[in-house]
């Protein structure tokens, strides 16, 4: 069922969506706890054809999308995926891989250049290669990670690499920089979990301390000024977790405003965790993308201002951080209408010093996480 709320259309009319990620599949090797993949992923429907895509592509293009991003699951296992990347750039996109690199190949690489590919993103689990195959489920993983990173280089790509951090690698942050010196990255994402999808079932064994924190955004910031002397390329960018804010952030620049997401099967989102609300989001299947970004319920549900309770109605920030993340309202209070619980004004924000108290006293191990694997999902779905 829909949530309950205003059902009008905001009074101000959207712009068109910038940014199209194409989730092309929710497939993976590997297991990572962090996943943002919905837990139920297992019982998802049928995956688009590479006709349905390439008419998605279209169709976004059209409305005014610029940048493209095919991500998944890891998109490597689709074998179409030259073909949806040769029709993006005929339609005119940006586009960016996101992928773990396990599947990869030179010789595939290759054929994405050939086929207009603009970027590649390589994610690790760590710096340390027992740790990072522990985190991936495969003994082969950080390896293969490395030769790849390696190949992105050779064959002329930006080199952007993404630590996703957590407390069980963030205190080893000088390595995972200095590994992405050698690698010879040009951007490096250092991301602290967001404690979405498989991430907020693991909070308790993912979520640093503050001090943990606040050690490796200090580190960050030594190698950010010695990189500036000597007037190196490398790129630093340290994204803090939610939990550690005041004040939320501005989540997609806003609701339907910028971002639109296509799953696997079909469905629109306005953000990637936003299949876990209890609202209708329309299809691709059954609805042309014009009707879904400007007409649809789904999209329209937290537009503009009309939507918001106090304390957001009222708050001189509304329009700087728009309620902050409803997914993370919803995670956290049951009720995705409601203020996000990192800001310090919203009633719920007790539930956000509580899991920092608990990152200080009850950490759970790496053993002790839940793999994203599809044996998990389907016990999570029967349950």
């Amino acid at each position: 069922m829909p949530s309950s709320g205003c059902n009008s259309k905001p009074d101000t009319q959207p712009g068109p969506p910038f940014w199209l990620l194409a989730e092309l599949t929710y497939r993976c090797p590997l297991q990572c706890p962090y996943c943002s993949n919905p837990l139920d992923f297992s019982r998802q429907g049928e995956e688009l054809t590479t006709a349905q895509w390439i008419e998605v592509f279209r169709q976004a293009r059209e409305l005014g999308a610029a940048q493209l991003g095919f991500s998944g699951g890891e998109p490597l296992v689709r074998q179409d995926l030259e073909v949806l990347i040769r029709a993006a750039r005929e339609l005119g996109y940006y586009t960016n891989l996101i992928t773990s690199g396990i599947g990869l190949t030179e010789a595939r690489m290759a054929a994405f250049k050939d086929a207009g590919l603009d970027h590649i993103q390589i994610s690790f689990q760590a710096a340390d290669e027992e740790v990072n195959n522990l985190l991936a489920g495969s003994r082969k993983a950080f390896a293969q990670k490395l030769a790849m990173a390696r190949a992105v280089k050779a064959q002329g790509y930006p080199m952007v690499l993404n630590f996703v951090t957590h407390r069980h690698n963030i205190d080893s942050i000088e390595r995972i920089i200095e590994l992405c010196l050698e690698l010879e990255a040009d951007f490096v994402e250092l991301a602290t979990c967001q404690f979405y999808g498989w991430a907020e079932l693991n909070r308790a064994g993912l979520l640093p301390t503050r001090e943990q924190l606040q050690r490796a955004e200090r580190i960050t910031n030594q190698y950010r000024e010695k990189l500036a002397a000597q007037n190196h390329p490398c790129k630093l960018i340290f994204v803090t977790p939610d939990y550690y804010e005041e004040r939320p952030k501005a989540c997609m620049n806003g609701w339907g405003n910028l971002f639109l997401d296509i799953t696997p099967d079909g469905t629109a989102l306005p953000c990637h965790s936003a299949r876990q609300l209890p609202v209708q989001f329309p299809s691709v299947r059954e609805h042309s993308l014009r009707h879904i970004w400007y007409e649809s319920f789904g999209f329209n549900r937290f537009r503009g201002y009309d939507w918001m309770p106090e304390p957001c109605r009222s708050c001189d920030e509304k329009e700087k951080d728009f309620g902050g993340c409803r997914c993370q309202a919803f995670l956290l209070t049951g009720d995705a209408s409601n203020a996000d619980p990192v800001c310090a004004k919203s009633a719920h924000h007790g539930k956000i010093l509580a899991a920092r108290e608990q990152a200080e006293h009850a950490p759970l191990e790496l053993e002790q996480l839940t793999y994203r694997n599809e044996r998990t999902s389907n016990i999570i779905c029967r349950a």
